[in-house]
């Protein structure tokens, strides 16, 4: 079985809406609904905005439906030059810019207990994200992303990110669920369909174009799931 999750309906309402076989349930008062996505066992999640939503969510999958891995999915910001509306950030691994205790000598980003700053994606699920973009010819870069509890609306704190992190997108789900799939030993990867330039401009291009981007991650959701 694999795992779906996304922070809002927009990024889920197209994957449950395809689902044979749908069965829905609540739990924790989200929603989680198992069906066939194009054949394949799925069991998705609209988890809510935020990180301790995300956590909480990607907890309650694994504990409950055991998938084998774990994909989030949805739109964010761009932090890279490369990318732009609608062009897809892959995940080569996710980092929580908001988790700072560098005045006790750590790492700005380090989790502490754990000592972690960057929780890597699965190498398995990475090359059937690349087989998946060679069949659909989506536009995407692979690179870090940096999570945190912020929606990043300016020049300085997207060069702050980039320069502090070396991260291709933001956005507020994917660190969180990153470090739950570490603790429980399980798979992940994180897509992101860039839905705005998180430049200041972000109130507008983001009501206008953020559909259209969570599409584009269900597009490569689709192709990449025959490859695992």
């Amino acid at each position: 079985m694999i795992g779906i999750i996304g922070a809002m309906e927009l990024e889920t309402k197209e994957i449950c809406a395809l689902l044979e076989n749908r069965k829905d349930s609540t739990k924790a008062g989200m929603p989680f609904v198992t069906g066939l996505l194009d054949g394949t066992p799925v069991v998705v999640s609209t988890c809510g905005p935020g990180k301790v939503f995300a956590s909480c969510c990607a907890q309650i999958m694994i504990l409950e439906y055991h998938p084998d891995y774990v994909i989030n999915i949805g739109v964010g910001g761009t932090l890279s030059p490369s990318l732009h509306v609608c062009d897809l950030a892959v995940a080569t691994g996710t980092v929580q810019h908001d988790m700072d205790t560098s005045p006790l000598g750590d790492p700005k980003g380090q989790v502490s207990k754990i000592n972690k700053l960057l929780f890597e994606c699965s190498d398995k699920l990475l090359s059937a994200a690349r087989a998946a973009l060679d069949e659909t010819g989506i536009k995407a870069v692979f690179g870090v992303i940096a999570t945190g509890d912020q929606f990043i609306d300016s020049h300085a704190k997207k060069e702050e990110l980039s320069k502090d992190f070396n991260a291709i997108c933001c956005e507020m789900e994917g660190g969180a669920i990153g470090q739950t799939c570490y603790i429980n030993d399980t798979e992940y990867l994180v897509l992101r369909a860039i839905s705005d330039e998180a430049d200041g401009s972000a109130p507008i291009s983001f009501e206008s174009f953020a559909v259209k981007a969570a599409a584009q991650t269900v597009l490569l959701l689709r192709a990449l799931l025959p490859h695992i």
